[in-house]
């Protein structure tokens, strides 16, 4: 059993929810970067997702557009991305999901993108531009690896997309990841109660614990987006967290902040 399926399942067994942290690697620079995601990790995401920064991110808002530009000037990438994960791997045992667009993968090569992420302790890969039907390549070298590739689902997703997630196995897919709305990241009226409900029964169809991921970024919402599904995923609001920081001291205090309500909100009884 890998680390991701391990964090679902701890979590499962206490009854309680899974938090996936988002960060944009190399925003404000790739050392602090490292530095912010440990501490993340250490204030109760149980997963983190290490974004590679991309020049044309569609699926994201403007917070998260603003940090790739940053971190690109900064001279980040998927090569930057890959060393802070392999140094937050040598400090820390917490599952590490490598979040991005598929180009970078493509213009790197598969296999070597794929074998350089094993090597850097990755344990999955969510590639938002790629749908499960042209996955299957990237799919294949990742199993190879012992990497799962992380499928999404939409509310305009349809039953016959829920069966092709299915047919690829639970195995290699650690868990599904709901988009809670059709826009992009940092939405603030995301109808989180519904998608918590249409996020399990796809978990259900699928057979993969379901996260609702877009517009959730404060405790409130993080419990009312998880209420039936195994999680939640939180980007924008992080992301921010350190936009505002002005020094090192000051993000991590904003991110364990966040993340620390965030957790205190998803552990509290029902």
């Amino acid at each position: 059993m890998g680390r991701i399926d391990e964090a679902f399942q701890k979590k499962r067994i206490a009854a309680r929810k899974v938090l996936v942290a988002y960060l944009c690697v190399g925003d404000p620079n790739l050392e602090e970067s490292i530095e912010l995601a440990l501490v993340a990790a250490e204030a109760g995401a149980d997963v983190l997702e290490l974004g590679v920064p991309f020049s044309d991110p569609t699926a994201d808002g403007p917070a998260i557009a603003r940090a790739s530009e940053r971190a690109l000037a900064r001279g980040g990438g998927l090569g930057a991305t890959l060393r802070a994960c392999a140094a937050v791997r040598a400090r820390s045992e917490v599952p590490i999901v490598l979040f991005g667009y598929y180009n970078p993968l493509f213009v790197r090569g598969l296999e070597r993108a794929v074998r350089e992420a094993k090597e850097a302790g990755v344990d999955g890969l969510l590639v938002v531009d790629l749908p499960i039907d042209a996955s299957t390549p990237l799919r294949s070298l990742a199993i190879k690896e012992g990497l799962c590739v992380v499928p999404l689902l939409a509310p305009t997703s349809s039953p016959r997309r829920a069966e092709a997630i299915r047919a690829v196995g639970a195995a290699g897919a650690g868990f599904l990841y709901y988009v809670s709305l059709t826009g992009v990241t940092g939405a603030a009226s995301a109808p989180l109660r519904e998608a918590s409900r249409a996020a399990s029964e796809f978990g259900i169809a699928t057979g993969l614990p379901a996260v609702v991921g877009f517009g959730i970024d404060t405790p409130s919402k993080a419990r009312e987006a998880a209420a039936h599904a195994a999680g939640v995923v939180v980007g924008t609001a992080i992301v921010r967290r350190i936009e505002d920081g002005s020094s090192l001291d000051a993000r991590k205090k904003g991110v364990l902040s966040l993340i620390a309500g965030l957790r205190q909100a998803l552990d509290a009884p029902s």
